[in-house]
Protein backbone atom coordinates (compact mmCIF):
# COMPACT_ATOMS: atom_id res chain seq x y z
CA UNK A 1 0.00 0.00 0.00
CA UNK A 2 1.55 3.29 -1.11
CA UNK A 3 1.89 6.21 1.27
CA UNK A 4 -0.35 9.25 0.84
CA UNK A 5 1.61 11.92 -1.03
CA UNK A 6 2.43 15.07 0.88
CA UNK A 7 1.28 18.26 -0.86
CA UNK A 8 3.86 20.44 -2.52
CA UNK A 9 5.07 23.47 -0.52
CA UNK A 10 3.76 26.72 -1.95
CA UNK A 11 7.03 28.39 -2.86
CA UNK A 12 8.29 25.24 -4.58
CA UNK A 13 5.13 24.02 -6.29
CA UNK A 14 5.55 23.18 -10.00
CA UNK A 15 1.76 22.98 -10.33
CA UNK A 16 1.33 26.69 -9.66
CA UNK A 17 1.09 28.88 -12.76
CA UNK A 18 3.71 31.35 -13.85
CA UNK A 19 0.99 33.93 -14.43
CA UNK A 20 -2.40 34.57 -12.86
CA UNK A 21 -4.78 31.61 -12.52
CA UNK A 22 -8.45 31.81 -13.51
CA UNK A 23 -9.86 31.93 -9.99
CA UNK A 24 -13.46 33.08 -9.47
CA UNK A 25 -14.09 31.99 -5.87
CA UNK A 26 -11.81 32.01 -2.82
CA UNK A 27 -13.04 30.25 0.32
CA UNK A 28 -11.10 30.34 3.56
CA UNK A 29 -11.52 28.96 7.02
CA UNK A 30 -11.00 31.50 9.78
CA UNK A 31 -9.37 30.17 12.96
CA UNK A 32 -5.91 28.74 12.35
CA UNK A 33 -6.15 29.71 8.67
CA UNK A 34 -6.93 33.34 7.84
CA UNK A 35 -6.62 34.50 11.47
CA UNK A 36 -3.29 34.36 13.27
CA UNK A 37 -2.99 32.71 16.66
CA UNK A 38 -4.11 35.94 18.31
CA UNK A 39 -7.28 35.70 16.17
CA UNK A 40 -6.41 38.81 14.15
CA UNK A 41 -7.27 39.35 10.50
CA UNK A 42 -4.14 40.34 8.54
CA UNK A 43 -4.13 44.07 7.75
CA UNK A 44 -3.32 43.33 4.14
CA UNK A 45 -6.64 41.57 3.60
CA UNK A 46 -8.66 44.76 3.25
CA UNK A 47 -6.90 46.22 0.19
CA UNK A 48 -6.73 42.71 -1.25
CA UNK A 49 -10.52 42.33 -0.96
CA UNK A 50 -10.98 45.57 -2.89
CA UNK A 51 -8.75 44.27 -5.68
CA UNK A 52 -10.50 40.88 -5.74
CA UNK A 53 -13.87 42.61 -6.01
CA UNK A 54 -12.52 44.71 -8.88
CA UNK A 55 -11.47 41.52 -10.65
CA UNK A 56 -14.81 39.83 -10.06
CA UNK A 57 -13.45 37.25 -7.59
CA UNK A 58 -15.83 36.32 -4.77
CA UNK A 59 -14.23 35.98 -1.33
CA UNK A 60 -16.12 33.76 1.13
CA UNK A 61 -15.28 33.07 4.81
CA UNK A 62 -16.18 29.49 5.79
CA UNK A 63 -16.14 28.85 9.51
CA UNK A 64 -17.58 27.07 12.47
CA UNK A 65 -18.35 30.57 13.74
CA UNK A 66 -21.93 31.81 13.57
CA UNK A 67 -23.16 34.10 10.82
CA UNK A 68 -23.56 37.08 13.18
CA UNK A 69 -19.92 36.80 14.23
CA UNK A 70 -18.63 36.60 10.66
CA UNK A 71 -20.87 39.46 9.52
CA UNK A 72 -19.49 41.65 12.31
CA UNK A 73 -15.88 40.79 11.47
CA UNK A 74 -16.40 41.77 7.83
CA UNK A 75 -18.99 44.49 8.40
CA UNK A 76 -17.25 47.13 6.26
CA UNK A 77 -16.93 44.83 3.24
CA UNK A 78 -19.86 42.44 3.72
CA UNK A 79 -21.94 43.62 0.77
CA UNK A 80 -22.15 40.80 -1.77
CA UNK A 81 -19.99 38.48 0.34
CA UNK A 82 -21.17 34.93 0.94
CA UNK A 83 -20.74 33.66 4.50
CA UNK A 84 -20.51 29.89 4.97
CA UNK A 85 -21.28 29.81 8.69
CA UNK A 86 -21.69 27.12 11.33
CA UNK A 87 -19.53 24.61 9.42
CA UNK A 88 -21.70 24.89 6.33
CA UNK A 89 -25.07 24.46 7.98
CA UNK A 90 -26.04 28.10 7.33
CA UNK A 91 -25.06 30.06 4.22
CA UNK A 92 -26.02 33.73 3.95
CA UNK A 93 -25.48 36.56 1.46
CA UNK A 94 -26.54 40.15 2.15
CA UNK A 95 -28.69 38.97 5.05
CA UNK A 96 -30.57 36.46 2.89
CA UNK A 97 -30.34 32.74 3.59
CA UNK A 98 -28.99 30.81 0.62
CA UNK A 99 -29.09 27.39 2.29
CA UNK A 100 -29.36 25.72 5.67
CA UNK A 101 -29.46 22.22 7.10
CA UNK A 102 -31.47 22.27 10.37
CA UNK A 103 -30.87 19.64 13.01
CA UNK A 104 -33.81 17.72 14.46
CA UNK A 105 -34.67 18.75 17.99
CA UNK A 106 -34.43 15.18 19.23
CA UNK A 107 -30.87 14.86 17.95
CA UNK A 108 -29.81 18.16 19.50
CA UNK A 109 -31.34 17.13 22.82
CA UNK A 110 -29.49 13.81 22.70
CA UNK A 111 -26.16 15.56 22.27
CA UNK A 112 -26.95 17.94 25.12
CA UNK A 113 -27.85 15.05 27.43
CA UNK A 114 -24.54 13.36 26.60
CA UNK A 115 -22.65 16.55 27.45
CA UNK A 116 -24.55 16.88 30.71
CA UNK A 117 -23.49 13.34 31.63
CA UNK A 118 -19.86 14.13 30.78
CA UNK A 119 -19.98 17.20 33.01
CA UNK A 120 -21.52 15.14 35.82
CA UNK A 121 -18.59 12.74 35.44
CA UNK A 122 -16.10 15.56 35.85
CA UNK A 123 -15.34 16.58 32.25
CA UNK A 124 -14.85 20.35 31.97
CA UNK A 125 -17.08 20.96 28.96
CA UNK A 126 -20.24 22.73 27.88
CA UNK A 127 -22.75 22.56 25.03
CA UNK A 128 -23.62 25.41 22.69
CA UNK A 129 -26.90 24.90 20.85
CA UNK A 130 -26.55 26.89 17.64
CA UNK A 131 -29.66 28.40 16.13
CA UNK A 132 -30.10 30.69 13.16
CA UNK A 133 -30.91 33.67 15.37
CA UNK A 134 -28.63 33.00 18.32
CA UNK A 135 -26.52 30.47 20.17
CA UNK A 136 -27.79 29.14 23.50
CA UNK A 137 -25.89 27.94 26.59
CA UNK A 138 -26.72 26.76 30.09
CA UNK A 139 -23.26 27.09 31.59
CA UNK A 140 -22.74 30.53 33.13
CA UNK A 141 -19.14 30.70 34.38
CA UNK A 142 -16.96 33.40 32.85
CA UNK A 143 -14.23 31.02 31.64
CA UNK A 144 -16.73 29.16 29.47
CA UNK A 145 -18.58 32.26 28.30
CA UNK A 146 -15.30 33.89 27.26
CA UNK A 147 -14.73 31.01 24.85
CA UNK A 148 -18.31 31.18 23.58
CA UNK A 149 -18.06 34.91 22.88
CA UNK A 150 -15.11 34.39 20.54
CA UNK A 151 -17.28 32.51 18.07
CA UNK A 152 -20.87 33.41 18.96
CA UNK A 153 -21.40 37.13 19.44
CA UNK A 154 -25.14 36.46 19.51
CA UNK A 155 -25.65 34.11 22.45
CA UNK A 156 -28.11 33.74 25.27
CA UNK A 157 -27.97 32.00 28.63
CA UNK A 158 -31.08 29.88 29.12
CA UNK A 159 -32.27 27.42 31.74
CA UNK A 160 -32.71 24.56 29.27
CA UNK A 161 -30.99 24.62 25.85
CA UNK A 162 -33.15 21.75 24.64
CA UNK A 163 -36.25 23.97 24.82
CA UNK A 164 -35.16 26.96 22.72
CA UNK A 165 -37.48 28.41 20.08
CA UNK A 166 -35.15 28.63 17.10
CA UNK A 167 -34.08 26.63 14.04
CA UNK A 168 -31.18 24.63 15.47
CA UNK A 169 -28.46 23.91 12.91
CA UNK A 170 -25.78 22.24 15.04
CA UNK A 171 -24.62 21.58 18.57
CA UNK A 172 -21.07 22.65 19.37
CA UNK A 173 -19.28 21.32 22.43
CA UNK A 174 -16.39 23.16 24.02
CA UNK A 175 -13.95 21.05 26.03
CA UNK A 176 -11.25 22.77 28.11
CA UNK A 177 -9.15 19.67 27.51
CA UNK A 178 -8.20 18.08 24.17
CA UNK A 179 -11.50 17.43 22.40
CA UNK A 180 -10.14 14.49 20.40
CA UNK A 181 -9.41 12.58 23.60
CA UNK A 182 -12.51 13.17 25.72
CA UNK A 183 -15.67 14.68 24.25
CA UNK A 184 -15.20 13.36 20.71
CA UNK A 185 -15.15 9.69 21.82
CA UNK A 186 -18.20 10.28 24.02
CA UNK A 187 -20.08 11.75 21.05
CA UNK A 188 -18.89 9.05 18.63
CA UNK A 189 -22.17 7.05 18.85
CA UNK A 190 -23.93 9.95 17.12
CA UNK A 191 -21.73 9.35 14.06
CA UNK A 192 -23.99 6.45 13.08
CA UNK A 193 -26.72 8.90 12.14
CA UNK A 194 -25.06 12.33 12.18
CA UNK A 195 -21.76 14.03 11.45
CA UNK A 196 -19.43 14.40 14.42
CA UNK A 197 -16.40 16.52 13.59
CA UNK A 198 -13.53 17.83 15.67
CA UNK A 199 -13.44 21.43 14.47
CA UNK A 200 -10.63 22.69 16.70
CA UNK A 201 -8.39 21.60 19.54
CA UNK A 202 -11.22 22.19 22.03
CA UNK A 203 -14.35 21.98 19.87
CA UNK A 204 -16.54 19.17 18.57
CA UNK A 205 -19.56 19.83 16.35
CA UNK A 206 -22.55 17.57 15.76
CA UNK A 207 -24.58 18.23 12.61
CA UNK A 208 -26.70 16.41 10.06
CA UNK A 209 -24.81 13.88 7.94
CA UNK A 210 -25.55 16.00 4.90
CA UNK A 211 -23.98 19.12 6.43
CA UNK A 212 -20.38 20.24 6.04
CA UNK A 213 -18.40 23.05 4.48
CA UNK A 214 -17.89 21.00 1.33
CA UNK A 215 -21.61 20.50 0.75
CA UNK A 216 -22.19 24.21 1.26
CA UNK A 217 -19.37 25.08 -1.14
CA UNK A 218 -20.62 22.73 -3.85
CA UNK A 219 -24.08 24.25 -3.59
CA UNK A 220 -22.56 27.70 -3.94
CA UNK A 221 -20.48 26.66 -6.95
CA UNK A 222 -23.58 25.28 -8.65
CA UNK A 223 -25.61 28.41 -7.93
CA UNK A 224 -22.90 30.71 -9.26
CA UNK A 225 -21.72 28.58 -12.18
CA UNK A 226 -18.19 28.34 -10.78
CA UNK A 227 -16.14 25.17 -11.26
CA UNK A 228 -13.75 23.44 -8.83
CA UNK A 229 -10.94 24.49 -11.21
CA UNK A 230 -11.92 28.13 -10.56
CA UNK A 231 -12.09 27.67 -6.79
CA UNK A 232 -9.34 28.21 -4.22
CA UNK A 233 -9.81 26.85 -0.68
CA UNK A 234 -7.76 27.20 2.52
CA UNK A 235 -8.10 25.15 5.70
CA UNK A 236 -6.28 23.84 8.73
CA UNK A 237 -8.54 21.48 10.65
CA UNK A 238 -10.74 18.40 10.28
CA UNK A 239 -13.92 20.37 9.59
CA UNK A 240 -12.21 21.71 6.45
CA UNK A 241 -11.57 18.36 4.76
CA UNK A 242 -14.71 18.20 2.63
CA UNK A 243 -14.34 21.72 1.25
CA UNK A 244 -10.75 20.98 0.25
CA UNK A 245 -12.17 18.18 -1.90
CA UNK A 246 -14.45 20.68 -3.68
CA UNK A 247 -11.60 22.78 -5.12
CA UNK A 248 -8.71 22.00 -7.43
CA UNK A 249 -6.77 24.83 -5.77
CA UNK A 250 -6.84 23.37 -2.25
CA UNK A 251 -4.32 24.56 0.33
CA UNK A 252 -3.52 23.26 3.80
CA UNK A 253 -1.83 25.73 6.06
CA UNK A 254 1.68 24.85 7.23
CA UNK A 255 0.24 24.63 10.76
CA UNK A 256 -2.62 22.34 9.70
CA UNK A 257 -3.71 19.04 11.23
CA UNK A 258 -1.80 16.17 9.55
CA UNK A 259 -4.97 14.80 7.91
CA UNK A 260 -5.61 18.19 6.32
CA UNK A 261 -2.04 18.39 5.02
CA UNK A 262 -2.43 15.01 3.32
CA UNK A 263 -5.85 15.83 1.88
CA UNK A 264 -4.91 19.16 0.26
CA UNK A 265 -3.17 19.52 -3.09
CA UNK A 266 -0.79 22.25 -1.93
CA UNK A 267 0.75 23.61 1.26
CA UNK A 268 0.48 27.31 2.16
CA UNK A 269 2.57 29.23 4.70
CA UNK A 270 1.20 29.22 8.23
CA UNK A 271 -1.61 31.35 9.58
CA UNK A 272 0.96 33.37 11.54
CA UNK A 273 2.83 34.08 8.30
CA UNK A 274 -0.19 35.51 6.42
CA UNK A 275 -0.32 32.29 4.43
CA UNK A 276 -3.72 32.94 2.86
CA UNK A 277 -2.72 36.39 1.59
CA UNK A 278 0.68 35.25 0.35
CA UNK A 279 -0.87 32.38 -1.56
CA UNK A 280 -3.59 34.50 -3.17
CA UNK A 281 -0.96 37.02 -4.22
CA UNK A 282 1.17 34.23 -5.75
CA UNK A 283 -1.59 32.37 -7.57
CA UNK A 284 -3.55 35.36 -8.84
CA UNK A 285 -0.50 37.43 -9.68
CA UNK A 286 -1.58 40.37 -7.53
Amino acid sequence: MSATPVPTPLLDAPGLPAGAADIRLIVTDMDGTLLDDAQRIPDGLWPMLAELRRRGVLFSPASGRQYATLARQFADVAEGMVFIAENGTYVVRDGVELSSDPLAGSAAAGVVRTVRRLVADGVDAGAVVCGKRSAYVERTDEAFLAEVRKYYVEHRIVEDVTAVDDDVIKVAVFDFGPAERSTAPALAPFAATHKVVVSGEHWVDVMNRTADKGAALRGLQTALGITPAQTMVFGDYLNDLEMLDAAEWSFAMANAHPEVVHRARHLAPSNNDAGVLRTITRVLGL
